[in-house]
């Protein structure tokens, strides 16, 4: 029984790593392993990926670090508090309702607790959204966790085009495929891959104790999936390629955090800004200049330099399927700024941590500096965008 079990496992190790899969023809691991001596080049080893769980492990200690140190001063300094959420009063009837319900109680029951209470029926839908509510985190929360996401996006997107001026197949991405898979592993690519890597490992880690959105899950795999085609790409080697995406999407990730912090200060003038800056740089990335300059070198160069092989078609097909997505949530992103400069407000944010009581509660009522505009935008587009804004996350 040992010895077949211990055989089964070696036939799906060797399947896994299959060199007719992973390599093209004529090149074998033995060829990538037999590197890295003394003048020799050195390159790119799935063992090397290891290192990226400590890193992983590191970034979420600095995060909550930056979190309490950095990111909730700045926070308070802006006026935005601690607390604010209205705390509903203690009730043992509506209690049991709530806990015993996912959702607002239909009007059947409203006004059956309506008449059981003696109260208005307006009265028990506030009672229900604010003891919804009292469970949210509050917006001090929300401003760390993306302060703290802005400020990575923002220095990794800086990093990656102070590295990708001097290579060359960034300004010819011909130079992408010349060679192949015989590349040289710089020190300055290993760690600009593996330091994006381990920040999509210590996501996967903290969004157990993040706010909680209504998807969750969506995310959850959609984490997975950037996990899969970062490892995917530095394992056979298409990391010249792999660069290249990932500096495309980090150009807008920042900016759609930026009008996030803007919202939740309160800034809406601000937030309206980088919302439409985000919107136009997305466009004219994914729809733009994805397709015209990276799936052109993936699909027509790599043919002409290299050709197709098992894991070629794989990488494709996954980067036409991001494609797609892109499509999708450009026009979502349209259409929020459409209805936003035709309405000058949005509809409410699908995700949206805390629900607005202005419309049922407390009129046309808005805030210290402005309610309505692009600020849920700002938020739904993050449920459109952000669940997907890289590789796969893209």
């Amino acid at each position: 029984m040992a010895s077949w079990a211990s055989g089964g496992l070696g036939l799906l190790w060797g399947w896994l790593w299959s060199e007719r899969f992973w390599l093209p023809s004529n090149v074998s691991w033995a060829h990538l392993e037999a590197s890295g001596g003394p003048g020799q080049p050195s390159y790119p080893r799935a063992r090397h990926i290891l290192a990226v769980f400590p890193l992983a492990a590191g970034l979420f200690s600095v995060r909550l670090l930056f979190e309490r140190f950095v990111a909730k001063p700045c926070a308070i300094h802006l006026g935005i508090q601690d607390s604010g959420t209205r705390h509903a009063q203690p009730n043992a009837i509506l209690e049991k309702v709530f806990t015993s319900i996912t959702k607002s109680p239909d009007g059947k029951r409203l006004e059956g607790l309506s008449k059981q209470l003696d109260w208005d029926v307006r009265k028990i839908q506030c009672w229900f959204r604010h003891r919804r509510n009292q469970e949210k985190p509050p917006p001090l929360t929300k401003f760390c966790e993306s302060m703290w996401r802005f400020t990575f996006y923002l220095c990794v997107f800086c990093y990656g085009i102070r590295f990708l001026w001097s290579t060359p197949w960034f300004w010819d991405t011909r130079q992408c495929w010349h060679g192949y898979p015989y590349q040289p592993l710089t020190s300055d690519l290993y760690h600009y891959y593996i330091m994006e890597l381990a920040f999509y490992w210590s996501l996967m880690f903290s969004q157990f104790t993040d706010i909680k959105r209504k998807d969750f899950l969506i995310m959850f795999v959609h984490h997975l999936a950037t996990i899969g085609l970062i490892t995917f790409s530095y394992i056979n080697n298409m990391m010249r390629v792999g660069t290249l995406v990932m500096c495309l999407h980090d150009a807008s990730d920042f900016l759609l955090e930026a009008a996030k912090l803007a919202n939740y200060a309160k800034y809406q003038r601000l937030c309206d800004a980088f919302f439409v800056v985000f919107s136009a740089v997305f466009v004219v990335t994914r729809l733009g200049i994805y397709p015209f300059w990276i799936l052109h070198t993936t699909l027509v160069e790599s043919w002409e330099i290299i050709g197709p092989y098992p894991s070629w078609w794989l990488f494709n097909a996954l980067l036409l399927v991001l494609q797609g997505l892109h499509v999708i949530w450009s026009y979502l992103i349209a259409r929020i700024a459409y209805k936003a400069l035709a309405r000058g407000k949005v509809s409410k944010d699908d995700r949206s941590d805390v629900e607005s009581s202005s419309e049922e509660e407390d009129g046309a009522r808005k805030g210290p500096r402005g309610g309505g505009g692009t600020s849920n935008g700002a938020n739904r587009a993050n449920g459109h965008a952000s669940a997907g804004s890289r590789w796969a996350r893209e």
